[in-house]
């Protein structure tokens, strides 16, 4: 008897609803508007930023599909794990990025009800403005993937690095 034969994984829960199947057209903007917002930013910031937001919103399926899309864009394990911890471990990320982290927070966890002044000033300094709308859009659309992967609970583990790309 093999590790893997003895080891009680908990059981795959099934996906609560098929939202793509019963909302076709806004599963088709959503796609239309996912490829509009990521135009001109780097994939691997892009990932990053998709990784950070589904930290926060607990989006095991987003977690799984941007880690392993981040994966194949060329994104280190570590830096990936360090995600969780970013404001700790700054020094795995460029000002550019850790700029793009503390937006994605702020954007992501509106519980003050805006984001810091400081904040989008120090976005501001690393993006040109044209860069820095199209991340706001990335954030954005991150966002409401996350809400419907939540809200209906889609299940990882099954996606294939660029699946949906």
């Amino acid at each position: 008897m093999t590790t893997e034969e003895t080891v009680g994984y908990a059981p795959e829960h099934p996906p609560r609803l098929a939202w793509a199947q019963h909302a076709p057209e806004v599963y088709k903007a959503m796609l239309r508007l996912d490829t509009a917002a990521r135009r001109g930013l780097d994939p691997r910031l892009l990932e990053l930023v998709r990784i950070r937001a589904s930290q926060l919103n607990h989006c095991a399926f987003c977690l799984d599909m941007h880690s392993k899309d981040a994966l194949a864009a060329g994104e280190s394990v570590e830096r990936i794990i360090q995600l969780g911890a970013w404001q700790e471990s700054r020094h795995f990320y460029t000002e550019k990025e850790v700029a793009a982290l503390e937006l994605t927070d702020a954007v992501t966890v509106l519980t003050d009800g805006f984001v810091p002044d400081e904040v989008y000033e120090r976005a501001a300094k690393q993006f040109e403005e044209a860069e820095l709308a199209q991340l706001i859009a990335a954030i954005t659309v991150i966002n409401a993937w996350n809400r419907f992967g939540v809200t209906c609970r889609m299940v990882p583990g099954h996606y294939e690095a660029g699946q949906h790309q």
